[in-house]
This record gives structure tokens, sequence and C-alpha cells, in this order.
């Protein structure tokens, strides 16, 4: 992956792995959402189309952000999960909504007003840290019932 990252700035890095039009909507999704099977992901409001799916959970795979399993009782469907790395996202993506929330919303005046972005709002540290802990516990739960693909 050397060869991907066009410069040596630690922005522009991240722009690069990370600004894509996909790659933080499916992170947020699997966040905010509780998104991880393929259906989950093509039946959200942003309608990301199956071949570009694909394409982008095989990057965050191979990029270590995200991980995916198959339940022991249903070896069919395949479920996607954040690792540790792709979590570590979490103040990106609040910090994206709060930003986008007080500086879009003109723009947007269909934007959703939510008791999460309140949450946000009041606290943003707070919220993050619970947000990784719940996904963490329910990431626990599915890992006693699941096989690593």
């Amino acid at each position: 992956m050397a060869n991907f990252f066009r410069s040596n700035c630690p922005i522009t890095s991240a722009v690069d792995l990370l600004g894509d039009r996909w790659i933080l909507v499916i992170v947020k999704q699997m966040l905010l959402e509780q998104k991880s099977s393929f259906k989950d992901f093509t039946d959200c409001d942003e309608a990301i189309a199956s071949n570009i799916l694909t394409s982008k959970l095989n990057q965050l795979i191979e990029w270590g952000l995200v991980s995916k399993a198959m339940l022991a009782s249903n070896k069919r469907s395949v479920y996607y999960h954040l690792t540790d790395q792709g979590l570590s996202l979490a103040p990106v993506i609040i910090e994206l909504a709060l930003w986008g929330d007080a500086n879009l919303r003109t723009d947007n005046p269909a934007m959703r007003k939510s008791k999460e972005l309140k949450a946000m709002k009041a606290n943003k540290e707070n919220f993050v840290a619970g947000l990784i802990r719940a996904y963490k516990k329910q990431l626990l739960a599915f890992d006693k019932i699941s096989i690593k693909i």
C-alpha cells in the first residue's frame, strides 16, 4: 500500500485513504447505524451501488479498518465489523457530524436532528467513548457466535 500515498504529509495520506466518497459513509453506517451485512448497506438511504460497496468493503478490509465473519448458524451471510483501527475513526465521524450540522444545515434543511446529535454537542468526548464501548460490547456478543473469514 506504500505506493498508494501521493505524499509524506499525514493529512494528505489520511485523505488518500479516507477521502473517497463512500469510505467514511460506510464507517458511519457501521458505527452509528449498526449496519453489518451487505443487505444492511444496500438498503440505506445513501443508496450505494452494490459493485461500489463490494469494492469499498474490500478496501476497508485490506486497510485493516474492517473485518468480516459469518455466523456459525448461517454460513451464507457475511457480516462486516470495524476493527480497533476502524473504531479509532469515531472521533473523526463525530467531528464531521458536528461540522455538518453547524455549517450545512442552511444548504440542506432536510438534514435530520437527532437525540444523538444533541448528545454529541453536549459532550463529544463522552459520546465517542460511549459509542466505542457500545460497539465493542455488540461485537463481543457477535464474536461468540461467528467464524472469522
